[in-house]
This record gives structure tokens, C-alpha cells and sequence, in this order.
């Protein structure tokens, strides 16, 4: 299986230099899992033409700074490309924007959250179970960094887990093969406390930055997510 990986975001600043670009760590990701999956990547955040959506094997949506209210020129093309693959029943995964985008092109609410900024590791308690997730724990552990948040899921999805800041914070689609993600299995803890860093006195508080940073003594699940990721796929292609 092929995954079309569309790019809308990448890390700021000299971060960018010093970690791999997202459609890559999304890659070594879900690779371990299955060696046999082959990657292309669209940066769609530099304008690259967005590929016909019936013609994709499997897509996923990355992260972004950008919030779906954003007036950049690939906006709504993405959305328009979401709608066609949803109606195509393309398998589709969105992680944080890409879990946004997709619920707000099929007739969701996202906005900025009255919580304010979702940063350090997220315990995200599983309130329905499907098969792909196999015999795991009741709950997951993931790096945040969001503002915005899924409001109102679309018609036709389904949440199947939470948190205290994030009430939908993965969500299951009936009317095609999607599921979106708003935490990051594909941050490794290193870069993710290096993003917080690059945001403290700017966006975040010095304060906001050290409990971020001091939450990541939990362990993280990224890795059984990106197993989980493989096995939504192997279950719908």
C-alpha cells in the first residue's frame, strides 16, 4: 500500500534544519510495522498540486501552525480533496490539523478551544474499542500541541477517545475509512520538547512550557498508535 502523506506544516524556525520533516517521521512511524508500505508526500503548504483523490491508495493529513479558518490558498482545495476521497471511501488519517481539516470539511465545528493551548503529554482515556486496537489499555499517552480542538464531530463520526482538555480527541468515520488523531504518535519526545522551547516567551508562558515539559516523565504510546495506524489501513484496503 501506497500513503499519499500531505504535508501542511512544518516545524518553525531552525527546527526544521535539526528534525526530520514530517511526512519522514510519520514514515519511521509506521514503518517498523509493516516494511512493505511505500510513502509519496504532497507539501501542500508550498503549493503542490494535489493529486486526484481516487487515485490514492491511503492519505494522510499532517499537523500544521495553520487553524482550519485560515484564508492560505490551499485551504479549501484540501477541503474540497478531503470531500472527494471521503465520497470515493479512500482510507484516510488525519493527526492533529489533518484531524481537524477533515472534520471540518465534512461538516464539523473547529475552532480555538476556551481551554486554551493543549501542550505535554495527553492521557486520552479509549471510550470505544475496535478490533485494530487490538488487547491495549484503556487509555493512551501522546504529545499535544494544539489550540484548536474538533467541537462538534460530523455527521457520522464517532469518538472513540478523550481527554479532560481535548472531548474528541479520535475520531472513527462510518461513512468511509477514516480515523483522526489530535495528539502526535509521530513526535518524538525530543523534537516535541524543542517545538514548546521554540515557543516559550512567544506563544507559550514560561510556565505553560515547564509543566509541558515536566508532564513528559510519563511515558508515551506513539508507537502503539502508529501500530494501531497500520492495522486501520491493513483492516480496509
Amino acid at each position: 500500500m501506497k500513503i499519499t502523506i500531505l504535508e501542511t506544516g512544518r516545524a518553525p524556525g531552525r527546527l526544521v534544519e535539526e528534525y526530520p520533516r514530517y511526512p519522514d517521521m510519520f514514515a519511521s512511524l509506521l514503518s517498523p510495522w509493516d516494511r512493505e508500505l511505500a510513502y509519496e508526500s504532497v507539501a501542500v503548504l508550498d503549493g503542490e498540486a494535489l493529486p486526484e483523490a481516487s487515485a490514492c491508495e491511503a492519505v494522510l493529513i499532517t499537523g500544521s501552525p495553520y487553524g482550519v479558518y485560515d484564508s492560505t490558498p490551499w485551504m479549501e482545495p484540501l477541503r474540497g480533496f478531503i470531500r472527494r476521497a471521503y465520497d470515493a471511501r479512500i482510507p484516510m488519517v488525519g493527526v492533529c490539523f489533518g484531524h481537524q481539516v477533515i472534520a471540518d470539511a465534512l461538516g464539523g465545528e473547529v475552532r480555538k478551544s476556551e481551554k486554551g493551548w493543549g501542550i505535554g503529554r495527553h492521557t486520552y482515556d479509549i471510550t470505544r474499542r475496535r478490533d485494530w486496537m487490538g488487547e491495549g489499555r484503556p487509555a493512551v499517552s501522546l504529545s499535544a500541541s494544539h489550540q484548536d480542538q474538533v467541537i462538534t464531530p460530523p455527521p457520522g463520526a464517532v469518538t472513540l477517545a478523550r481527554s479532560a482538555h481535548t472531548e474528541h480527541a479520535m475520531l472513527e468515520y462510518t461513512g468511509a475509512p477514516v480515523i483522526t488523531i489530535q495528539g502526535h504518535p509521530e513526535f518524538s519526545d525530543q523534537y516535541a520538547s524543542a517545538l514548546w522551547q521554540a515557543r516559550r516567551g512567544k506563544a507559550l508562558s514560561d510556565a505553560q512550557v515547564d509543566t509541558a515539559l515536566a508532564s513528559m516523565r510519563l511515558p508515551g504510546d506513539g508507537a502503539m498508535v502508529g501500530d494501531w495506524i497500520v492495522r486501520f489501513l491493513r483492516s480496509v484496503r
